[in-house]
């Protein structure tokens, strides 16, 4: 189960890089397109035109989609904030145990975020919400990355917290240096 779980942060990682690799590459083609025409009036010729339609809102979803597919992969690397200062200072046991109570508080607002965000993704599902740009992009769509990038992190707190139970270290303990 470990191993399908690291791949599967893994995995969404790679997906919340080429997202923002895509967001990248959208903005120099604007960019080249706007020097393309100024380039073409500054010699007499007619400008191309190279545009993205609504380039800002399909940009706006695909950061969407980076940050919440990001979210476990970055929990289990050990790269959310957290403040070990007092678990840290605690006997093993206290700390073990405030540990797996946050992971558990956590998981539960995760839970929670995962829930409201799914009946968002079926509403709008259910009455065909497009966005209000040029290209009408479904809403179901960046929804439903939000919602999956949800569910993962409830997963990795879930993941840790029963670690932390079981009396194991959690992977993002592992990855910041054996601290948990």
């Amino acid at each position: 189960m470990r191993a399908f779980l690291d791949r599967l942060y893994a995995a969404a990682l790679w997906l919340a890089a080429a997202s923002f690799a895509v967001i990248a590459v959208l903005v120099l083609v604007q960019v080249l397109g706007r020097m393309a025409d100024r380039i073409a009036r500054a010699i007499g010729a007619p400008p191309p035109g190279i545009t993205i339609p609504s380039i800002a809102e399909i940009g706006g979803f695909l950061f969407l989609g980076g940050v919440f597919l990001g979210l476990a992969g970055t929990f289990a690397a050990g790269g959310h904030v957290r403040v070990t200062l007092l678990t840290g200072t605690l006997p093993e046991r206290a700390g073990r145990a405030l540990a797996t109570l946050v992971a558990g508080g956590a998981a539960a607002l995760a839970l929670f975020a995962s829930w409201s965000s799914w009946t968002q993704f079926i509403d709008s599902i259910k009455f065909d919400a497009v966005s209000y740009g040029m290209v009408k992009v479904p809403l179901a769509i960046p929804q439903g990355v939000m919602t999956f990038g949800l569910v993962l992190l409830a997963v990795a707190l879930i993941d840790a917290m029963v670690t932390l139970t079981r009396g194991g270290e959690p992977t993002y303990a592992a990855n910041e240096g054996g601290e948990g």
